[in-house]
C-alpha cells in the first residue's frame, strides 16, 4: 500500500508564529486521492534537520512531500539542499525564468533583481513543476523508487501545484487504494455517553471499517472510514453501516454531511428560502463571519449589528435603557430585545442575538465569566437560553456560536 509523509520547513512554524495549515490541507487531498498520510513532520530552517527528515521519512513512505524554504532570501535553503541531496547542479529552467519575468513586469510591476532571477534555478536532477501562481517552481525527484516533491510554502501556490500537477502525477505513478469516509455531527451528548450508546454497533463493525470520535466545541463528529476494498463494495458496505449509525444517534443528530454547523444552517436557509440576521455583543461579529465564509451568502444572510456597547444596543436594536439599567446587558430581557431588533431588519425571517461575558475578566458573583444569554427568533417563536461556559475567550466565542446555530437549526426545522 502506497503511503506518504509531509515535511513542512520553517522556523516560523516551530515558534508558533505561523500555523501550519499546509500539511492539514495536503493530507485531506491525498486521502481523497487514495494516498494515506502516515507521518507529518515540521523542521526548522536548518540544513541538518531537513536532511535528516528526508532520510527518515523516505524510510517510512513511498512519497515525501515538502513545503517551504524556496524563497529568494538567505534563509531559504531547501533548493540548494535538494540539489546536493539528489546529486545535481543548479541550472536555469527557461519556462520558470519566463514566468518570473512575466510576473515582475506585468503583475508585480517592479524591477527584477538578480535575487529574484535565482527563483528560476532548479537542480538538473528534478522534473520541474511550473508555478502558475507565484515565482518559485516545484521540483519532482525520484530516488530508489521513492518520490520527493518540493513545493513553495505559500498556501495558494502549493494548492495550485497539488491540484493541477502533483496529485494527478502521483496517481499515475502509483497504484492507489480506494478510501472513503462518512461523517455525521451530533449535539447535546458527550463523547463518553455517545460511546456507550453505540458500543454494540462499534464492536460489530467489520475490520475494514474504522470509527473515529471527533469532539469539538460542545459537539461530536462520528466518522466511518473504509479502505482496501474495491470502490463499489466499499461504498455499499460503509453506507449500510452509516445508515445504522444515524438511526442509533437520531435524537442527537445534527447533520449527516461532513461540514461545519454554520454551513448546515446555511443549507437549511437556502432550502427554505429564508434569511437570517445577527445581533452580536460578546461574539463581536464572529457568527456573521462564519455565515459569510462561502460565496453566495447573500442568499440567506441579511446582515449583522455588532452591538458591543449599550449605546449601539439602544440606538440600532431598540433595547430599552431601563432594561439595561435594571437587568444589565447580559440578561434574558436584553437579549430578547436584541433578537427582536435584528428580526425587525427588513427582509429578515430569522434572527440570532447573543450577549455575554467572554473573559478572562468582567465576571461578577451573579454573572461569572462564561455567562452567555442566547436568543433565536422567527416571527412566530422566540427561544432563549442561558449558558455557562468555562473556557478561554476564543473557545467561549466558538461554543456560543455553535449553541446559537444549533438553536436556529432546531427552530428552522420545527417551522418547516
Amino acid at each position: 500500500m502506497v503511503q506518504a509523509s509531509i515535511i513542512t520547513i520553517g522556523d516560523e512554524l516551530l515558534i508558533g508564529q505561523v500555523i501550519d495549515t499546509n500539511s492539514a490541507w495536503m493530507a485531506q487531498e491525498l486521502n481523497k486521492a487514495g494516498i494515506p498520510v502516515v507521518r507529518r513532520v515540521a523542521v526548522g530552517d536548518v540544513w541538518e534537520q531537513i536532511w535528516r527528515a528526508l532520510d527518515e521519512e523516505s524510510r517510512h513512505s513511498d512519497i515525501v512531500l515538502i513545503t517551504g524554504g524556496l524563497g529568494p532570501t538567505a534563509d531559504d535553503i531547501t533548493k540548494p539542499l535538494l540539489c546536493q541531496y539528489f546529486k545535481g547542479r543548479l541550472v536555469v529552467d527557461e519556462a520558470a525564468l519566463k514566468n518570473v519575468e512575466y510576473l515582475f513586469k506585468e503583475v508585480f510591476r517592479r524591477p527584477l533583481t538578480g535575487r529574484n532571477l535565482k527563483q528560476a534555478q532548479v537542480p538538473d536532477t528534478c522534473t520541474v513543476i511550473q508555478n502558475k501562481k507565484g515565482t518559485a517552481p516545484g521540483m519532482w525527484f525520484e530516488k530508489e523508487g521513492k518520490v520527493f516533491v518540493s513545493m513553495p510554502g505559500v498556501p495558494f501556490e502549493m494548492k495550485g501545484m497539488m491540484e493541477a500537477d502533483v496529485i494527478p502525477r502521483l496517481q499515475a505513478r502509483f497504484t492507489v487504494q480506494y478510501i472513503t469516509h462518512r461523517t455525521l455531527l451530533t449535539a447535546g451528548i458527550g463523547e463518553s455517553a455517545l460511546a456507550d450508546l453505540i458500543q454494540d454497533f462499534e464492536t460489530a463493525l467489520p475490520a475494514v471499517i474504522k470509527l473515529a470520535y471527533l469532539p469539538s466545541f460542545g459537539m461530536v463528529r462520528l466518522r466511518l472510514s473504509i479502505s482496501g476494498v474495491p470502490e463499489q463494495e466499499a461504498n455499499a458496505l460503509i453506507d449500510s453501516h452509516f445508515t445504522q449509525l444515524q438511526q442509533l444517534v437520531q435524537p442527537h443528530l445534527v447533520t449527516n454531511v461532513d461540514e461545519p454547523l454554520h454551513q448546515t444552517v446555511a443549507r437549511l436557509l437556502i432550502q427554505t428560502g429564508k434569511t437570517v440576521a445577527t445581533a452580536e455583543s460578546c461574539t463581536g461579529g464572529y457568527m456573521a463571519h462564519l455565515l459569510t465564509q462561502k460565496a453566495g451568502a447573500s442568499q440567506y444572510f441579511n446582515g449583522s449589528v455588532v452591538s458591543y456597547s449599550n449605546t449601539v444596543k439602544e440606538a440600532l436594536l431598540g433595547v430599552s435603557n431601563k432594561s439595561l439599567q435594571e437587568h444589565g446587558a447580559v440578561s434574558e430581557v436584553v437579549v430578547r430585545q436584541m433578537v427582536q431588533g435584528a428580526l425587525n431588519i427588513p427582509g429578515t425571517d430569522y434572527a440570532i442575538a447573543v450577549s455575554g461575558i467572554m473573559g478572562p475578566g468582567g465576571g461578577t458573583p451573579d454573572k461569572p465569566t462564561g455567562t452567555v444569554w442566547i436568543a433565536v427568533a422567527s416571527k412566530q417563536t422566540t427561544d432563549c437560553r442561558k449558558m455557562h461556559f468555562r473556557f478561554d475567550r476564543e473557545r467561549n466565542m466558538q461554543h456560543t456560536a455553535n449553541v446559537a446555530f444549533n438553536m436556529l437549526r432546531q427552530l428552522i426545522i420545527a417551522e418547516m
